[in-house]
């Protein structure tokens, strides 16, 4: 849904009250549980390192499930205050040149993995019928034992749906690159290096 002022609460609760009833607008629904994509979509694969550590990946996951990644001022989710849980629908509010638009998302599936000395805490949403694109987005915190290392992973695949996103293909996908820049700037933000300014602080305590 596209309108020419931002969205007041009473609106975004209309749209999601509006939503919740509404099916999935494509047939590969959890198709990001894999790393294959299906044919015909655009894909979009990031990562970023956060840093090292037990306490850097509670962080992170913290974040994750608290929306952080997605709460960039001019793209934001609103889940009427809900964590991320199978089933729960969300709506993307995006701001564009001079408008605004709704999109309506549905939360597929979230994982908490433990497998070959690394833990993962993931979860994917899919585009509903009232989106301005079709497709799905998967959000990774991942914590490898061997180096220590702590990763935050965006993998997508997407399609323009409404008109006026297949009109203006080149601005939907540059705003799609800007969103997975900020989003990994936004979870390094709020994740320091644990390990690295404990290191400082000994430092500067020696000093």
């Amino acid at each position: 849904m596209f309108q020419l002022t931002r969205p007041t609460p009473a609106d975004i609760d209309a749209f999601l009250a509006a939503q919740r009833g509404s099916d999935f607008s494509y047939p590969q629904v959890g198709a990001t549980r894999s790393d294959l994509a299906p044919a015909g979509y655009d894909v979009d694969r990031n990562r970023v390192r956060l840093g090292v550590g037990a306490e850097t990946f509670r962080r992170a996951t913290d974040a994750l499930r608290s929306w952080r990644m997605s709460s960039l001022g001019w793209s934001t989710i609103h889940s009427a205050g809900a964590a991320p849980m199978p089933g729960v629908t969300v709506a993307v509010v995006v701001s564009h040149l001079g408008f605004w638009s709704l999109n309506a998302c549905r939360i597929i599936y979230v994982l908490e993995e433990e497998r070959d000395d690394v833990s993962r805490t993931s979860f994917a949403y899919g585009t509903l019928s009232d989106h301005a694109e079709i497709g799905e987005e998967r959000f990774v915190v991942e914590w490898k034992r061997a180096d220590d290392s702590v990763w935050y992973d965006l993998y997508a695949f997407s399609r323009p749906a409404h008109f006026l996103a297949r009109l203006g293909y080149p601005i939907s996908r540059a705003l799609q690159r800007r969103f997975a820049r900020e989003s990994k700037q936004a979870m390094v933000a709020v994740t320091p290096d644990v390990a690295e300014a404990l290191k400082l602080g000994e430092l500067r305590g020696a000093l």
